[in-house]
C-alpha cells in the first residue's frame, strides 16, 4: 500500500458526519424469512434433515438491507422501489414501519410479487432456501412512474448519495439507469452501484462501482485470477475507461478488495475472522463506501472500511446490519491510523 495516514480524530469526524447525509437507495427490495430450529435426525421419507422449529423471523432484504446498513450508520435512508399488492408486499410494509423508514419512494405493483427469500436453518447451517420471486423487468409505465418519483424526491430532499442496489429482480432496467445518472449528474450528486450480471455494462458514467469478483468475471466475461493482482487491476481499469466511471471497488472475499481509480490502484488484504455467513456482506460494503464517497473521503480509507465493514457482518449468521461502534472501534485500530 503506498504511504497514506489518516488520524483518528478524523476518522471519529467521518463517522460523526454520517448523521448529516441523506443516501436515495433504488433497488430490488425483499422480504428475508427465517425458521431457526435444532436437527436431530434424517426424514423418512426422503435423505434430508428434519428441522425441529424453535423461532421463526422476518426482516428487510435486498436493497432494504443497504437502507437498513445506512441507517445503522446514522444516516437518513430513502428507499425507492416496486412491490406486489399481496400478503408479502404489506409484511414489507410492516417491517419498514417497525424499522421507521420512509415508504414514500415505494410503488406497488398489481403485476408483480414481492420477493421473499425463506431460509431454513438447523443447528445453526442453512438447510434450504426457498425463493418466491418474478424476475421479469417491471412495464415501461411502472418505470416511468418510478423515475418520476425519483426525480421529485431529487428534486424536494437534500439528496448526497445514490445507491443503485441491484438483485437482479427486474426493477432495475437500463432507461432507469441512465435517466437516473443523468439527473443526479446534473445535480451534482454522486452515484454507486452494487451490480448484477444483468445490467452489468448498462451502469455508464457513475462515481462508484462495485461488483465481486463472482459478478466482475461473469461481466467482462473473462476468467480473472483473483489471486494474480496485477492481472486485475489491468482488467478493472480497461472497464472502468471504458465505462466512463471514477472508481471502481472490487470485493475480493478473503483476499480483501482493490480500489482503482485514474490516481489510486490499491490493495487492501482482508482480516483474519471467523465466516460464518457471507450473506448481506455486499449491501453493507456499498453502504459505508457510498457514505464516504458523499463525504468525498481518501479513496484507499473508503476502499479499507468498507473492507472491515463487510468482514464485521460475515461474522454473524443471516443477514444483518453493521454495527457502527464496532467499525469505528476497528477502524480505529487499522495500519495506517495515528
Amino acid at each position: 500500500m503506498r504511504k497514506f495516514s489518516i488520524k483518528k480524530e478524523h476518522i471519529r469526524e467521518i463517522f460523526r458526519s454520517f448523521s448529516n447525509l441523506n443516501v436515495l437507495i433504488i433497488g430490488d427490495v425483499m422480504v428475508d424469512s427465517y425458521m431457526w430450529g435444532k436437527v436431530g435426525r434424517i426424514s423418512p421419507e426422503a435423505p434430508v434433515p428434519i428441522v425441529s422449529v424453535t423461532k421463526k423471523e422476518r426482516r428487510l432484504g435486498g436493497a432494504a438491507n443497504v437502507a437498513l446498513n445506512v441507517q445503522a450508520l446514522g444516516a437518513n435512508p430513502i428507499l425507492c422501489s416496486v412491490i406486489g399488492v399481496d400478503y408479502e408486499g404489506m409484511s414489507f410494509l410492516d417491517l419498514l414501519r417497525q424499522q421507521k423508514l420512509s415508504q414514500k419512494g415505494i410503488l406497488k405493483s398489481r403485476d408483480r410479487v414481492t420477493t421473499v427469500k425463506n431460509r431454513v436453518i438447523g443447528n445453526n447451517y442453512q438447510v434450504v432456501r426457498v425463493d418466491e420471486e418474478t424476475e421479469e423487468d417491471i412495464t415501461a409505465d411502472e418505470t416511468q412512474n418510478l423515475i418520476t418519483l425519483i426525480s421529485y424526491i431529487i428534486s424536494h430532499d437534500k439528496i448526497d448519495v445514490i445507491i443503485f442496489e441491484d438483485y437482479n429482480k427486474g426493477l432495475i432496467t437500463p432507461k432507469l439507469i441512465q435517466k437516473v445518472v443523468e439527473f443526479a449528474k446534473s445535480k451534482g450528486i454522486p452515484t454507486c452501484v452494487d451490480p448484477k450480471k444483468k445490467n452489468f455494462n448498462a451502469y455508464k458514467g457513475v462515481t462508484l462501482f462495485k461488483p465481486n469478483l463472482k459478478e466482475l468475471r461473469e461481466g467482462l466475461k473473462l476468467d480473472i485470477d483473483g489471486d494474480n493482482i496485477a492481472e486485475l487491476q489491468r482488467a478493472v481499469s480497461s472497464f472502468r475507461v471504458k465505462q466512463k466511471l471514477d472508481t471502481a471497488l472490487v470485493t475480493l472475499a478473503d483476499k480483501g478488495v482493490i480500489t482503482n481509480s485514474r490516481s489510486v490502484k490499491e490493495h487492501i488484504e482482508a482480516h483474519v475472522r471467523n465466516i460464518a455467513d457471507v450473506s448481506g456482506a455486499g449491501d453493507t460494503v456499498i453502504s459505508v463506501a457510498a457514505l464516504c464517497r458523499a463525504l468525498e473521503c481518501n479513496p484507499v480509507f473508503t476502499a479499507a472500511l468498507s473492507n472491515l465493514a463487510g468482514g464485521i457482518v460475515c461474522q454473524e449468521i443471516g443477514v444483518v446490519p453493521i454495527n457502527k461502534e464496532e467499525l469505528l472501534r476497528e477502524a480505529l485500530e487499522l495500519d495506517f491510523v495515528k
